[in-house]
């Protein structure tokens, strides 16, 4: 395991130069102390868990020290906001404070959020609140250890320095990482402010990096769209079965290598509602949950058409053609084995869709009953379920289909299907509510909460002794928290 100090630095992206970021240092918090922080991530840059707990540590990431090899920059990009398309947007509260590879060969971008003003910050102050970081932290982990492909949190770093947002709370900073923090407006920045130059730069790099078997193809750039449409389809895919909403899927905020990237007013579902919208600023619910699908679509080919320089526009749509079917495919294959199937028929799609249908406006809540699904035989389950919907005529009737569907399935024991469903099934989820509880605390100066709630959700699918209160249902305060992309 390695000190801090032994990290190895390769920053390409700052290789590239002046026109795809500006340097800037961090602005540092006043007296920088450690929130929390994930072994699991300080593992990825074979970082020993144990400098979490030392000054010089608190001090890096909070914006007092810098390594000598580090080369802070913030990127430049652009993108649609809303469906509305923004000419410059960039970093403008955080900072790649360079790219770390381990001994594996791995290289990690070390983005330091909260780190202060940049040429990019607007009307802003370049600063991230605990909250804010705190919720983003523990989403990155979370989704992680899901299954979901997502951006990492190595830690939070609160503080004393004040920030004014509604109403005056403390800085702080969250480290984030991944292999690469490119987004689809990086793209867009170029093409339309027809830079084709720094536009064929920048699809070097990303092809090059990120891509490079897509250089074995005939048509490189083309190859590389199609994984990243493969990428995103299965992604959001994940979303959808899991009950994620983002809450704000702008083209600044999708990741180039398809991860779940930048998080802000995101939620998992309590109830199932297909129509839920998780940030209160989206009046007219671009970003529901529901929407979430043709709203990848529509990104994806927002990204296209700034590929058109190097893609034709026909290959482009071949492509982008790819998304939907590809989406369903993933979709109703983990929905297939959160019923516990393990085999295939035709029928299993409008299976899924009669569950859900009854689901909606019937509080039942969503992660619990495909838990509950799965503890007893499928006859048991669903008669202790059944309480839980509106419609118990059109439940029975979907119960009976169910049970003879896995009846069908195959052979197996009951302990087998109950092992195999609870692994894929969470019996923790980051609730809206759990995370605010943990940031009241934190707000107060207690981190135990925040470490206690990472703990239980770096193993979601394992049931954790005397951690009951993490996997019941909220309390009606709690299914309805209003957040912001306020941060």
């Amino acid at each position: 395991m390695k000190a801090l100090d032994e990290l190895t630095f390769d920053n390409r992206f700052a290789r590239l130069g002046d026109a795809f970021s500006t340097h800037v240092l961090p602005e540092p918090l006043d007296a920088p102390r450690l929130v929390v922080a994930s072994e699991a991530a300080m593992a990825l840059l074979d970082l020993d868990p144990a400098v979490a707990e030392t000054p010089v540590f608190a001090e890096l990431f909070g914006g007092h020290k810098l390594w000598a090899e580090a080369e802070p920059r913030a990127m430049v990009y652009s993108g649609h906001q809303f469906g509305g398309y923004t000419p410059q947007l960039g970093d403008g509260r955080g900072l790649l404070l360079g790219e770390v590879y381990n001994e594996a060969g791995e290289h990690w971008d070390l983005h330091l959020k909260g780190a202060g003003m940049t040429p990019y910050s607007r009307m802003g102050d370049g600063r991230a609140v605990l909250r804010s970081s705190i919720r983003e932290f523990l989403a990155s982990e979370a989704l992680h250890a899901l299954g979901i492909p997502s951006s990492r949190a190595l830690c939070v770093i609160g503080s004393d320095t004040p920030v004014w947002r509604e109403k005056q709370e403390r800085g702080a900073m969250v480290l984030r990482m991944a292999p690469s923090h490119i987004r689809f407006g990086h793209f867009e920045y170029f093409y339309y402010t027809k830079k084709p130059e720094q536009q064929a730069e920048l699809a070097e790099h990303v092809l090059n990096l990120h891509y490079p078997e897509c250089r074995e193809q005939p048509e490189p750039y083309l190859a590389m769209f199609r994984e990243i449409v493969e990428r995103n389809a299965e992604l959001i895919a994940k979303w959808q079965a899991y009950g994620f909403c983002h809450g704000v899927m702008n083209t600044d905020n999708m990741s180039i290598l398809g991860i779940t990237f930048d998080f802000g007013p995101f939620a998992f579902l309590d109830d199932f509602d297909a129509h839920f919208i998780c940030n209160h600023s989206d009046h007219e619910g671009r970003y529901s949950f529901s929407n979430q699908v043709p709203i990848g679509q529509w990104n994806l080919s927002a990204l296209a058409q700034a590929l058109t320089p190097f893609i034709s526009v026909d290959a482009l749509k071949e492509a982008l053609g790819l998304y939907l079917p590809l989406y369903q495919a993933n979709y109703l294959d983990l929905m297939r084995r959160r019923l516990g199937l393990t085999t295939a028929e035709d029928d299993d799609q409008a299976l899924v869709e009669r569950l859900l249908k009854l689901m909606q406006n019937s509080g039942v809540d969503y992660t619990l009953f495909f838990r509950r699904l799965g503890d007893e035989p499928a006859a048991l389950a669903v008669t202790r379920l059944r309480d839980d919907f509106v419609d118990l005529a059109g439940f029975d009737a979907w119960a009976e289909q169910y049970k003879a569907r896995v009846a069908r399935d195959g052979d197996c024991s009951e302990e087998q299907r109950r092992v195999r469903m609870h692994a894929v099934n969470p019996l923790y989820i980051l609730r809206n509510y759990l995370a605010q509880n943990a940031i009241t605390a934190a707000e107060s100066g207690d981190y135990s909460e925040v470490r206690r709630l990472h703990e239980v959700l770096s193993k979601p699918f394992e049931e954790q002794a005397g951690m009951e209160q993490y996997a019941q249902r909220p309390p009606d305060w709690g299914k309805h928290l209003e957040i912001s992309c306020s941060s």
